[in-house]
């Protein structure tokens, strides 16, 4: 044990840089950082890269590492300047270092998700008879990840439509409905994945996975029964012809080619006990002489059965051969070569001749050296489709045989490596119908005429938005049915959608770009175009659709952790907090009340809106009093918002009710106003503002009026004063414009002026600030002064009187009002009002 080093981090710049480098905090744990908290074993050998150093510098200048170590104290480690690795170069002893222990400490090592599930019993190779029911089991995976936690449960999947497996026991089976068929493909190759239940490794949730391949050999079942090859079959006995002789030899082959069993054959019916077959070759004999046979044709139908190895006869197929007796005409059509007789020929092309085109490397003649009629006969093309044409199709004596491509489409290499004709000549007039045949046999050479083609015209992916760069999304499969380098498929991606994806050309493998960071709230589809193509650039198009699903990562918010409402008994007050996940569940809300005091048990919450309203059976505050026995009706309550996602995230708030009863103010809608506005003391003061500035243009207005009719009449005023008695004056009364007037009958009076020698102008209100005042009018011919200015304006009535040349205006006596309980509530309004503006006032001074 080394009694100290430490590491330093040094910036190599030609610029100047204003930052040190720092190296990256990766926690005790890791393998990678600035080496904090880390211990190591005294056995570790000399020369093992025990850490690398990892730093960076914030100008993006190159960096550089190094070691010290304490004056005088062996160097028992070195760094790589560059790469930051560091080595231990001298042997560790414990015991020798012991005196050098300071203090004792324990650390625990914490599980992260970094080890990926590892399979145990594969890759395997299992044999399934293929006639095992489908939904049999038919293998059991196993797959161990050395995580504790969801990070250590592994589940199993695979892509495949014929077989099926348990995601949790790893149980593989047939599919039901899918069936085994030794016959379509003999072997599986079944790729097997197992993922983990994902966990944090490095601060980052992480999924691992791993795969294995299981082969599935198909084990051929005896349910196929024999077939015929080459029919339909034609025999012919001559009139040369002894016991003995061969007529026909009939081959069959057992339909389960991967064990096939012997064949036995035999006769059906027909056969008149004139002919004889070999059980084992399918060799047709005849048993008499040629004279004695009673018919000219025989049908006989011949049997093939597959021979168990316990020597039981199982499934059989049965054909027929006709058998035709002929007499004289002794030489049927024979086909030549370039050397003679020849029943062969062959050819090598390229696949797709074009149309029409004489296949010139076959040179076929055919002769019959009867005459006449015996050396007439027709030739025939029997092979696969009707790829080629023979001509001529009747034939005198001899002719020169011309092979025609009929479908040049059908000629395709990928289908057919060679193709296998019969040419059959056979006598028209004769009784014999003396016939022969030639194989032609065509190998065809490849040609790039195929371009890849996408296992489906679109693939479909979805990817957690949390999965790391580098993270494979969905795997495309092209193939191309040419040979060599033209079958090779690479493949490219593009469009607006594919920025942020990459593709192996020759896997096909389509992940995530190393440094793209997925974010559903931000965008949760993509849409690109997958190109495959081959060497001599012939391509097909797929269409890739990309759906980025949306995790629970974001916890719902309240605008404010602390909110006041004011609740009206008998309608609810509502909160909102909201969720920038982009999907549901995920930004659902639920709400509901943890807590409430000074009581818990008057409040309920619409866990859907958010809607906060007291029980049911709440009618007053008097019954809130007479159940919580509290004066106060301030409640403060914590709310909780959850959403639905999982996990599930929640977020609280405290928000702060005044429960009061609904009352009608007098004076109609103002005190409904106040009463709704309580809380609001600035909307308040707005609208009371707004009133005054009114009820100032107004008055300016109408004494501007008053002014300039005084003016227009040119009346010379007397130069003594005027009283005005104040049940004479003309009255203007400007009530409020909230309040219901006392009576409908109050509009404006006017008067005619009494030849009184002074003017008294008289504003009567409820705060009296302004009472008797005189005014000297100047001597003629001077105008009028004026009327007075309106006084400040106070909630209210107000009524003030505006003197004229011709008339007074002044207020309609009235009576003192009563005071009503409902006055009282609004004078407790209006005072709460100024009391919390003035606080508010007072906390922002301070």
């Amino acid at each position: 044990m080394v009694r100290s080093f430490s590491f330093s981090l040094i910036s190599l710049s030609t610029a100047r840089a204003d930052f040190a480098p720092y190296f990256y905090d990766n926690g005790p744990y890791s393998q990678n950082g600035n080496l904090a908290l880390f211990s190591l074993s005294e056995d570790t050998p000399v020369g093992t890269q025990i850490y690398c150093l990892n730093g960076t510098d914030p100008e993006g200048q190159e960096v550089r590492y190094g070691l010290s170590f304490d004056p005088g104290s062996k160097e028992y480690f070195s760094v790589d300047p560059e790469s930051g690795n560091i080595t231990l170069v001298e042997k560790l002893d414990r015991e020798v270092h012991l005196r050098l222990v300071v203090e004792r400490v324990t650390i625990f090592v914490m599980d992260a998700n970094d080890e990926k599930p590892e399979f145990k019993n594969m890759p395997a190779i299992i044999d399934v008879l293929e006639t095992t029911e489908s939904g049999s089991s038919i293998y059991k995976a196993e797959a161990v990840d050395r995580d504790t936690g969801s990070g250590g449960s592994v589940t199993y999947y695979l892509q495949t439509n014929l077989f099926a497996i348990d995601r949790h026991s790893g149980v593989l089976r047939i599919k039901p409905g899918e069936m085994l068929d030794f016959e379509k493909t003999k072997t599986h190759f079944v790729t097997v994945f197992a993922k983990d239940g994902g966990g944090n490794y490095n601060g980052k949730e992480q999924f691992l996975s791993s795969s294995a391949t299981l082969t599935i050999n198909v084990i051929d079942a005896q349910d196929t029964p024999p077939s015929f090859i080459g029919t339909p079959y034609f025999g012919y006995v001559y009139e040369v012809s002894v016991p003995g002789s061969e007529i026909f030899t009939v081959v069959a082959k057992d339909g389960d080619v991967g064990s096939p069993n012997p064949i036995c054959y035999s006769f059906d019916d027909g056969d008149d006990g004139v002919f004889h077959i070999n059980k084992t070759t399918g060799r047709i004999t005849l048993l008499t002489l040629p004279m004695y046979l009673k018919r000219e044709i025989f049908n006989i139908k011949v049997r093939a059965s597959e021979v168990s190895p316990e020597g039981r006869l199982m499934d059989y197929g049965v054909t027929t051969v006709v058998i035709r007796v002929v007499d004289l005409n002794n030489n049927p059509p024979t086909f030549y070569g370039e050397n003679g007789p020849q029943n062969m020929f062959e050819l090598t092309m390229y696949e797709h001749p074009p149309e029409g085109e004489i296949l010139r490397g076959l040179k076929i003649t055919v002769n019959d050296s009867d005459q006449g009629a015996n050396a007439k006969f027709n030739l025939r093309l029997i092979g696969p489709g009707r790829m080629l044409r023979v001509v001529p199709q009747t034939v005198l004596n001899e002719a020169q045989v011309t092979i025609l491509v009929e479908d040049s489409a059908a000629m395709d290499y990928e289908k057919h490596h060679f193709l296998t004709y019969k040419l059959l000549a056979v006598e028209i007039d004769t009784p014999e119908r003396f016939s022969s045949t030639a194989d032609i046999v065509i190998h065809l050479l490849d040609t790039n005429d195929n371009a890849p083609k996408f296992s489906s015209d679109y693939y479909i992916a979805r990817i957690p938005e949390n999965s790391p760069g580098g993270s494979n999304v969905v795997s495309v499969t092209a193939s191309d049915p040419d040979s060599g380098p033209w079958g090779e498929v690479k493949y490219s991606i593009y469009g607006s959608g594919a920025d942020i994806f990459l593709i192996q050309s020759a896997s096909g493998i389509i992940y995530t770009q190393p440094w793209a960071s997925l974010d559903a709230e931000v965008r949760s589809k993509y849409n690109f175009y997958v190109k495959a193509e081959d060497a001599e650039g012939k391509y097909s198009l797929a269409e890739v659709f990309v759906t980025v699903l949306d995790l629970n990562d974001h916890p719902p918010a309240f605008n404010d952790n602390f909110l006041e409402k004011t609740m009206v008994i008998g309608a609810p007050v509502k909160i909102e907090a909201v969720d920038d996940d982009a999907e549901i569940p995920n930004n659902v809300i639920e709400y509901a009340i943890m807590k409430a005091e000074p009581d818990n048990n008057i409040f309920d919450i619409n866990a859907d809106t958010g809607e906060i309203m007291l029980k049911s059976y709440i009618k007053s505050m008097a019954i809130i009093q007479n159940i919580t026995k509290q004066t106060d009706f301030t409640w403060s309550l914590v709310v909780q918002a959850r959403d639905r996602g999982q996990p599930s995230f929640s977020t609280t708030a405290v928000v702060k009710i005044d429960i009061t009863e609904e009352t009608q103010l007098s004076g109609g809608p103002l005190g409904s106003f106040l009463m709704q506005s309580r809380n609001k003391p600035l909307q308040i003061l707005g609208m009371l503002a707004g009133v005054i500035v009114l009820m100032v243009i107004v008055t300016v207005i109408i004494s501007t009026a008053t002014f300039m009719r005084n003016k227009k009449s040119n009346r010379i005023l007397p130069n003594r004063r005027v009283r005005r008695r104040q049940r004479k004056q003309p009255t203007w009364n400007f009530k409020n414009p909230f309040k219901k007037p006392e009576s409908s009958g109050e509009k404006f009076r006017v008067e005619e002026e009494e030849p009184e020698p002074e003017v008294v102008v008289e504003n009567v209100n409820y705060n009296n600030n302004v009472s008797n005042v005189a005014r000297h009018w100047p001597p003629p011919p001077c105008a009028p002064s004026l009327p007075p200015p309106a006084p400040p304006y106070i909630p209210g009535e107000r009524q003030w009187a505006v003197p004229s040349v011709s008339a007074t205006v002044a207020p309609k006596p009235r009576k003192k009002p009563v005071m009503t309980r409902q006055d009282t509530v609004n004078k407790a309004l209006v005072s709460e009002l100024k009391m919390r503006l003035e606080q508010k006032r007072l906390l922002k001074h301070q």
